[in-house]
C-alpha cells in the first residue's frame, strides 16, 4: 500500500501561514543539499493531494514559472504530477493534470492508497492537512522548520482530538537555516 506524506513549511512555533495565509515568513534561499532532498522526497511520490484553498495558488504559481527560472525543471514535476484536489464546492479541476476527490475523506484516501504507483505527497493547505491528522491518514511527516516565530496565524494540529505518537526518523539541520523532521506514525 502506498504510503501518505506530508511536506509542510512550519514556524519554529507551529504555524505553517499567517493569520492571512501569508507565506512572508519562509525561507525561500534553500541551500543545494535541501534542494536535493526535496528532490528526492518529491521523486518517490507519483500523485500530489492539495485541499482546495490551496489549489489555486499552487497550480498557478507552478504553471507560471518560466523556462529561464532556476525553478522550471522542478516547475515541470509540479505541473506533470497528478493532483487530486479534495473539495466540496468545486464542480472542475483547476489547472493541469488536476482530478477532484468530492467523497468521504477517508473513503477517498484508502481508495488513493490502495492504488498502484509510488507514494502520495501532500503540500496543504492548513485545514485539509489537519482533518488528515485527525483522521490519521498521513504514514509520514516532514516538517520543515524554518527559523522563525511568528507569534500568529494558521497551525494544522488544531483539530486533533486525540494523542498521536510518532516515531522520529530523522533530524536534518540545513545551512539555509531551515531543519527538517522527519517522522512516521506509530
Amino acid at each position: 500500500m502506498r504510503k501518505l506524506k506530508l511536506q509542510v513549511q512550519m514556524s519554529v512555533d507551529g504555524y505553517v501561514a499567517g493569520p492571512n495565509g501569508e507565506l512572508d515568513w519562509m525561507t525561500w534561499n534553500l541551500d543545494s543539499k535541501l534542494i536535493n532532498f526535496i528532490t528526492e522526497l518529491t521523486d518517490s511520490s507519483d500523485t500530489i493531494l492539495l485541499g482546495r484553498k490551496m489549489t489555486e495558488g499552487f497550480v498557478n504559481y507552478w504553471e507560471a514559472v518560466q523556462p529561464n527560472s532556476p525553478e522550471y525543471s522542478f516547475a515541470l514535476k509540479m505541473v506533470n504530477t497528478p493532483k487530486v484536489i479534495f473539495t466540496k464546492t468545486l464542480d472542475k479541476p483547476i489547472g493541469k493534470n488536476t482530478s477532484l476527490a468530492k467523497g468521504n475523506l477517508s473513503d477517498e484516501i484508502m481508495k488513493l492508497k490502495k492504488q498502484e504507483g509510488k507514494d502520495i505527497v501532500v503540500y496543504g493547505g492548513a485545514g485539509f492537512v489537519s482533518a488528515l491528522i485527525q483522521g490519521r491518514h498521513i504514514d509520514e511527516f516532514n516538517f520543515f522548520i524554518n527559523p522563525v516565530m511568528i507569534n500568529k496565524g494558521m497551525r494544522i494540529f488544531d483539530l486533533a482530538n486525540m494523542r498521536q505518537e510518532l516515531s522520529l526518523v530523522s533530524t536534518t539541520p540545513y545551512e539555509c537555516g531551515i531543519t527538517v523532521l522527519r517522522y512516521q506514525l506509530k
